[in-house]
């Protein structure tokens, strides 16, 4: 099946449109001991789109049981051993959270290392607003039906753009030993023709699965570039998704609105995803963690100023 504004699948693409990690002009985001530079924020939920309805008004329309006080609630956000740990508050709960930057940026690279465990619905928030929570994410849904790398848009008209989906190969004891495509028969978020068709590159799931390492640490590569950016993203070198987000097209997402909403810079934030009805514990198992390292950053605001 073809998708319309999607490059041909193809092998890895690890062309330089953006400058290798290992380059210069990047500076560390966590020094490895300590959460300085990060506040803690509940995951607490604000409209669907600007000026749309409430999101809890959204769970009552589906019939879910809206959370009850998550304001209380950010996650647990710890440093073991050089390595930001996040996890439900606590462990078990159903309740998530965000690690938000102080600083904004601009135009950017960023580059991390991630080790989510199994299943662990995370993802990394750029051009976030400080205290609510609208912004673009890149998801690291490392779960059932999960979609990795692609973009969804939080307070943003929730926009789904994503290239595949993926679920976890089991053993004879249906222990997870590994990623596999996710079987759209059986999927419970399917990857549709539209989700695919939303961004202006999407990988192939095989591609990914050959870079993917699984129950160890991969590197993600963020390129965030525009007054409504351009966002890239690269795993471990492959190129697998590219959203323009002044020409995507998907309900209720207005450019002009989302202007009004987000400026030039916003934040990077770090999730833990709460559970709800819909996924349960599929969506982060009890006691899972997300992992974090290595994260660094690249102003290329400054540079183009130059």
């Amino acid at each position: 099946m073809g998708f319309p504004n999607t490059a041909p699948a193809g092998p890895p693409d690890t062309a330089s449109e953006a400058e290798a990690p290992d380059g210069g002009g990047y500076f560390p985001l966590f020094d490895g001991v300590s959460l300085s530079g990060w506040r803690t924020v509940p995951r607490v939920y604000g409209t669907e789109y600007p000026g749309g309805p409430s999101i809890l008004e959204l769970f009552d329309r589906r019939g879910l049981a809206r959370p009850a006080e998550p304001e209380k609630h950010a996650a647990h956000w710890f440093v073991e051993d050089g390595v930001l740990v996040g996890e439900q508050d606590s462990p078990g709960s159903g309740y998530g959270g965000y690690l938000v930057s102080e600083q904004a940026f601009g135009d950017f690279e960023l580059v991390l290392e991630m080790r989510p465990d199994w299943p662990a619905d995370t993802g990394v928030m750029i051009r976030r607003r400080p205290d609510t929570w609208e912004g673009f994410q890149v998801l690291v849904d490392h779960r059932p039906s999960g979609g990795i790398r692609g973009f969804f848009g939080n307070g943003l008209a929730s926009f789904s753009a994503v290239p595949f989906a993926i679920d976890a190969a089991r053993d004879a004891d249906g222990r997870p030993v590994g990623l596999i495509a996710d079987d759209p028969a059986t999927s419970v978020e399917p990857v549709t023709e539209d989700k695919r068709a939303r961004l202006k590159y999407a990988a192939d799931v095989e591609d990914f699965l050959k870079v993917w390492r699984w129950d160890d640490w991969n590197e993600l590569r963020i390129r965030c570039v525009g007054t409504l950016p351009v966002i890239t993203t690269w795993v471990n070198g492959l190129k697998v998704a590219e959203l323009d987000t002044a020409s995507l097209d998907s309900p209720n997402y207005d450019p002009d609105a989302v202007l009004g909403v987000l400026s030039e810079r916003g934040h990077i934030a770090l999730e833990v995803h709460d559970n709800d009805a819909m996924f349960g514990e599929a969506r982060w198992g009890k006691g899972a963690q997300c992992r974090w390292r290595n994260i660094r950053i690249k102003d290329l605001t400054k540079e183009e100023a130059r």
